[in-house]
């Protein structure tokens, strides 16, 4: 599920980062010089969580300013067998601007998102935030608090544990087009972190995020899901024998997820032993993509031999709450950078027969990289999440709600298996790079490939991409086949 033009969605994020910048400016300027008076008046000493403490006094600050610009166009087949006056190549221009300061015991980081000024939704900012936060690291401790992007578990691209961060669907392909890494895609939390070190390669962490936000999963629009059409849609058409097609007005209400009712909080231990990496991790949260909870009024009959016909259907939007545990695990066997992880999702429905929340379910995911002949790296992941008690699904008709059968999940098959490859070879001193990425959805036989022409030297980068998506058009990623595109980026890193 991913996205493509402003929605709801998009909106309501701006207006928080909006928000979010306006608040978080004084507090980031006021740590910047909180550090600088406590680095010049006090010299604790303290070494990051890399060197451990080193007993000595360093009054070390500075302050530091980077970023990248970049230059892109982005068009779509779909537009150009419809001629110019329907084709549009994006903003062209995008920036990030990073400003941070830094002692021997602490530091403060704020990361902006730069977009052109003249939007064509003038509601959003061409300045938001991406990251910003406060870090301390008193010997083997670290603490941070701000917005942060966290990434849990040891997959490539979005395994089961990497649950802190909700995910910019509207992005995902076109940033994986020419990315190694979709870090790009995650949207920052507010959250307080620690982490403590002790052993020689052992660390517990923990994570408190006091409000939620779902993924960014467009309603409306080039990349609106399938699967959201319900939630978008004004009305809905039935068949009501001998009457014919009526249309019922479709209400949806939406939750407010910035309480502390939608908190959420984790635990992750992590060591070596050997050559091997191992952890385990605990988090309480909020499934990211909605569920629904369906209830249709009726009219009030005059006449008793007439029956009641459908007057609205009542969409309340609800992020489930869950429990899970999960552990991963690298090693290098064979040559082979193998990296595995497994999940058990714990939702209020134990039955299986609630409608609007999801079945418990297990995940898993399995991958490897390494050079298999003439310096080509293949990059492989197969993630599966398998729904328990799926026999107990109800019907996936919103009519079906009437008698209590409708399920958010009904007709969906039983598991959700995915293999993610990237094939990639490089040239020229590592400078040029030939790169095929392929997301393949196996039940619903639909997938997408991503060639790419990726040239490096030194700070500036230059990318041609494409995306090609078939098979299914019912599938995940089938249905968006009207979304071919070309890609060229040019940025520069400073």
């Amino acid at each position: 599920m991913t996205c493509g033009q402003k929605n709801n969605y998009a909106l309501k994020r701006g207006m928080n980062n909006k928000h979010i910048l306006r608040s978080l400016l004084p507090v980031i300027l006021l740590s910047f010089v909180t550090v600088h008076l406590f680095s010049q008046d006090f010299g604790f000493g303290f070494a990051d969580e890399e060197t451990g403490n080193s007993g000595g006094t360093n009054n070390s600050f500075s302050i530091a300013v980077g970023g990248e610009v970049s230059a892109s166009m982005l068009g779509y087949f779909y537009d150009f067998s419809k001629g110019p006056d329907y084709t549009a190549l994006g903003n062209i221009f995008s920036g990030k601007l990073t400003f941070s300061a830094h002692t021997s015991f602490a530091e403060g980081v704020i990361d902006f998102n730069v977009l052109p000024a003249e939007m064509p939704d003038n509601s959003l900012s061409p300045l938001s935030v991406n990251e910003a936060y406060i870090r301390v690291f008193p010997g083997k401790l670290d603490i941070t608090a701000g917005l942060r992007k966290l990434t849990w578990g040891k997959a490539d691209s979005m395994g089961p544990l990497d649950v802190i961060n909700p995910l910019d669907y509207s992005r995902i392909f076109t940033e994986m087009a020419d990315n190694t890494s979709l870090i790009h895609i995650k949207i920052a939390r507010p959250l307080i972190h620690a982490a403590f070190r002790f052993g020689n390669f052992s660390k517990i962490e923990g994570v408190f995020v006091p409000w939620f936000e779902p993924h960014l999963i467009p309603r409306t629009g080039r990349w609106a899901a399938s699967q959201m059409e319900m939630l978008a849609m004004k009305n809905y058409s039935m068949e009501l024998p001998p009457i014919g097609s009526i249309s019922i007005p479709i209400t949806v209400a939406e939750p407010n997820t910035t309480t502390l009712n939608y908190a959420q909080a984790g635990l992750r231990f992590s060591t070596t032993i050997g050559s091997a990496d191992f952890s385990a991790q605990y988090y309480y949260g909020r499934l990211p993509q909605p569920s629904a909870g369906l209830t249709v009024k009726f009219t009030e009959p005059i006449d008793p031999n007439i029956p009641p016909m459908p007057e609205n259907i009542q969409v309340d939007v609800l992020y489930n709450p869950y429990h899970q545990v999960g552990f991963d695990y690298a090693q290098v066997l064979f040559g082979f950078n193998t990296r595995a992880e497994l999940a058990v999702t714990i939702t209020g429905d134990l039955k299986g027969d609630d409608g609007s929340v999801y079945n418990p379910s297990i995940a898993w995911s399995l991958g490897f990289d390494r050079d298999i002949i003439w310096n080509i790296n293949l990059n492989l992941q197969v993630t599966e999440s398998i729904r328990l008690l799926h026999s107990n699904l109800g019907s996936d008709d919103p009519m079906s709600a009437v008698t209590g059968n409708y399920d958010i999940e009904g007709g969906q098959p039983l598991t959700a298996t995915r293999l993610t490859a990237v094939v990639s070879r490089k040239f020229f001193r590592d400078e040029l790079e030939l790169r095929t990425a392929v997301v393949w959805g196996i039940e619903d036989r639909d997938c997408v490939i991503m060639p790419a022409i990726i040239w490096t030297k030194d700070t500036i980068s230059a990318a041609f991409s494409g995306g090609f998506f078939t098979g299914n058009t019912d599938g995940q990623i089938g249905q968006y086949r009207d979304n071919n595109f070309l890609k060229m980026a040019l940025t520069y890193t400073f």
